[in-house]
């Protein structure tokens, strides 16, 4: 049997699992959470549709791979509470990240499969993730119960 060497990829990041995996990033979208609201304040109508909406992006997309969301820190200042409830503000920064890494399935041949997962969460800056200093809650994904193996 020949040994390969590990072939490097192109990801623009590897981020390491509070379990160990390694996930390589193939594409990050950023957004601000609340850019483009002329009206209005945040609250959870407000939230919700910005998370329905980027979940909905992200099923459209890439259609064959699962999508997880992270559930976002949410902090509620002391503010007047308007006609759609108290003020609820998520992270500034919206984040949709296309995740891959070995095969779930030790059957499947490694060199041919590879796991997916589609991952939206939020947090406080633009900084991309990388190895172990991605978000707690980025790192805590349970990516053997969420991802998907694909044939390359």
């Amino acid at each position: 049997m020949h040994h390969r060497p590990r072939v490097p990829t192109m990801s623009l990041a590897r981020v390491t699992l509070s379990s160990g995996r390694s996930l390589d990033l193939s594409e990050l979208r950023l957004s601000s959470t609340y850019g483009g609201m002329l009206e209005g304040y945040p609250c959870k109508p407000v939230n919700e549709m910005k998370i329905r909406s980027l979940l909905l992006a992200a099923e459209r997309t890439s259609p064959a791979t699962p999508v997880h969301l992270v559930p976002p820190p949410r902090e509620y200042p002391d503010q007047y509470a308007g006609g759609f409830g108290p003020v609820e503000v998520l992270p500034a920064v919206a984040c949709v990240g296309s995740f891959s890494s070995t095969a779930l399935d030790p059957a499947h041949d490694p060199v041919l499969y590879r796991s997916a997962l589609t991952v939206i969460w939020f947090q406080s800056t633009t900084q991309v993730p990388s190895g172990g200093d991605a978000e707690p809650a980025l790192r805590d994904v349970a990516w053997e119960q969420l991802a998907r193996d694909h044939e390359l």
